[in-house]
């Protein structure tokens, strides 16, 4: 198949491009940048198969995929700063509501396949009960959340051939990410303070980019959320695991969102995902994420 991924700037586009290439897909990445800039790990985007594109230019979209036609587009960008789209709601809502209505309208002409890449912040973060696919997203907390949403709608109700998977707390090479960040802050703090009543589970991107390349080889469309195996845990196991792994004696205090405080945007208490609709649908599900740790911080040179 001849596959379009945008976002492949960031850490998950580029882990897409990576798992499709080494099947032999023809693979096209886009991002806004004139050139790619994606990690250095000695696997780029090759010039010839990199396409800028502005995705809240609705011209510019239509224009660079009418010409690459593909027969898919993993729709990896998106603008992630959570806190940041709080202070800039047009800019959030023109990339991840505007850019993926634009894309799917341009899908739609070519009558292609897209995957979207949403996120648990379309739901309230209430209760205990992991989110299930089919459960109707409610009441997102922030802008970021909203706005992903929007992203959803357009898709839905543009495309047949659509998937939608929801993942959260990703990591991986090429961009910021929290076990990147606590390394850091461990290596030059006594303590670090991380919250514990935020529940979810991690994502490696070399993993999900795994299982979003099964996902598009195939017909099974519809909604799936897909992160790591390994069970429900806080930020703050999260960081204790990093740290074990790693080798850090930082002490690591756990505390609670309201005490933590320093978020400009409101934060989901209940991160849960249900990802049982991947085995029924025949997905292979993703590693557990002790050992998805483990293998980012050797790809990362961390270990």
């Amino acid at each position: 198949m001849k596959i379009l991924v945008t976002g492949v700037n960031g850490q998950l586009g580029h882990d897409v491009v990576r798992a499709l290439s080494g099947r032999g897909h023809l693979v096209v990445g886009s991002d806004r940048a004139e050139a790619y800039a994606g990690p250095a790990d000695g696997s780029p985007v090759p010039a010839a198969q990199y396409r800028p594109m502005d995705i809240t230019d609705g011209e510019a979209v239509r224009k660079v995929i009418g010409e690459i036609r593909p027969d898919a587009v993993i729709h990896c960008a998106a603008w992630t700063d959570v806190d940041g789209a709080e202070e800039n709601r047009e800019q959030a809502s023109a990339v991840n509501a505007g850019g993926t209505k634009h894309i799917a309208q341009a899908v739609r002409a070519l009558d292609a396949r897209m995957m979207y890449i949403s996120t648990d912040y379309v739901f309230d973060g209430q209760g205990e009960r992991p989110w299930k696919p089919e459960d109707r997203p409610c009441r997102p907390l922030n802008v970021y959340g909203r706005t992903k949403l929007e992203g959803e709608k357009a898709v839905s109700s543009l495309l047949n051939q659509f998937f939608i998977v929801r993942t959260a707390w990703a990591f991986g090479l090429g961009g910021k990410n929290f076990v990147q960040t606590m390394i850091r802050a461990g290596q030059t703090r006594d303590a670090v303070r991380v919250v514990r009543d935020q529940i979810g589970t991690p994502t490696y991107t070399l993993d999900l980019a795994r299982l979003l390349a099964d996902m598009i080889e195939t017909d099974r469309y519809g909604c799936y959320h897909a992160t790591n195996e390994g069970g429900y845990i806080s930020w703050y196991d999260f960081c204790c695991e990093i740290y074990r792994q790693v080798g850090l004696k930082t002490k690591v205090l756990p505390v609670t969102t309201s005490e933590y405080g320093l978020s400009k945007a409101v934060r989901p208490l209940n991160s849960r995902l249900d990802k049982s609709k991947l085995v029924r649908a025949g997905f292979e599900p993703l590693p557990a994420w002790q050992d998805a740790v483990h293998r980012y911080l050797k790809e990362a040179e961390w270990l």
